[in-house]
């Protein structure tokens, strides 16, 4: 039996990918032991160098601290970056020629320069020009740099998920006598949103990872510059590291496992109902209508 990309792999086959499998998996599991080894030798995982974390100083004064303000910013950073990069998406498609370039420049520029030097080119900025104190100029800068960046990268996520819909969409809309911001609005982005999804977690993700590089260059006390703190003070570099890395990964999957499950409620809620309107009814409804009810969950079925 076939499938549309390959074709389904035979006993030879089957048995070459098992035998490559465990090959790997073997050698995985032996870099893991090799790698325990070395740090036994060094004397990194004793039992010592993990008690600080049974205690609540170790929490209350280094990780959760640090925790709140890689929260903080990767938080001020998606709320603005999100309804920016929007924007800026939904320009690179106007109608009007100097929208498009000017949003295509603004975007091509941001995407193209690594958000650590948005971020020193920030603090430099908000050090030379602004107000801001030396205490919260970190945090200005790795929400300004992480909301630059991220803005544009969300917008070239948003004009993908638009230009992906059905050209029918759009055709059906102004057929009915909906305008283009209505069609955008009502028709375009509801549905867009849900394909958007996977994508749109993934920049968060990153963005929750990059605030990682303001404590490393501009002395933000997110997590991992909190971690630094407490090894210098515990002297537990790896422990302190396993635990900081543990924490990404539970934060991460948190975030993905809501996306996932709000990815699927918003599937349920736009799917039709597949009622059939009758001439009467079909007859009796205006663009304002259709476009209210569309917003409402109607589902992409009635285009």
């Amino acid at each position: 039996m076939s499938s549309v990309l390959y074709d389904t792999p035979g006993p030879r086959a089957r048995r070459r990918s098992l035998a490559l499998s465990v090959t790997f998996g073997v050698l995985v599991v032996l870099l893991l032991w090799w790698m325990w080894q070395k740090m036994d030798e060094k004397e990194q995982l004793t039992s010592a160098l993990w008690k600080p974390f049974t205690e609540s100083e170790a929490w209350t004064t280094y990780l959760l601290p640090g925790l709140v303000n890689t929260l903080k910013a990767a938080a001020l950073a998606m709320v603005i970056a999100l309804p920016l990069g929007a924007v800026f998406g939904i320009a690179r498609l106007s109608d009007h020629r100097w929208v498009r370039i000017a949003a295509g420049t603004v975007v091509e520029f941001f995407r193209a320069i690594p958000v650590l030097l948005l971020m020193l080119f920030a603090n430099e900025f908000y050090s030379r020009s602004t107000g801001v104190t030396s205490e919260d100029r970190p945090l200005y800068a790795v929400v300004t740099g992480l909301v630059l960046y991220n803005a544009a990268v969300l917008a070239e996520v948003v004009r993908a998920g638009i230009l992906a819909l059905p050209k029918g969409q759009t055709e059906a809309a102004y057929a009915i006598g909906l305008r283009k911001g209505q069609t955008m609005s009502s028709i375009l982005l509801p549905q867009a949103v849900t394909a958007m999804l996977p994508a749109i977690v993934s920049q968060l993700v990153v963005i929750v990872k990059d605030t990682a590089l303001g404590g490393v260059m501009i002395g933000f006390t997110e997590l991992l510059n909190s971690r630094g703190t407490l090894a210098a003070n515990y002297a537990n570099v790896i422990p302190s590291f396993i635990v900081v890395a543990v924490m990404f990964i539970v934060l991460n999957f948190i975030l993905t496992s809501f996306a996932s499950w709000l990815e699927r409620r918003l599937r349920r809620s736009k799917r039709g109902t597949g009622a059939v309107l009758g001439v009467e009814k079909v007859q009796g409804l205006n663009a304002a209508e259709v476009g209210g009810s569309y917003g409402a969950g109607a589902g992409g079925a009635s285009f």
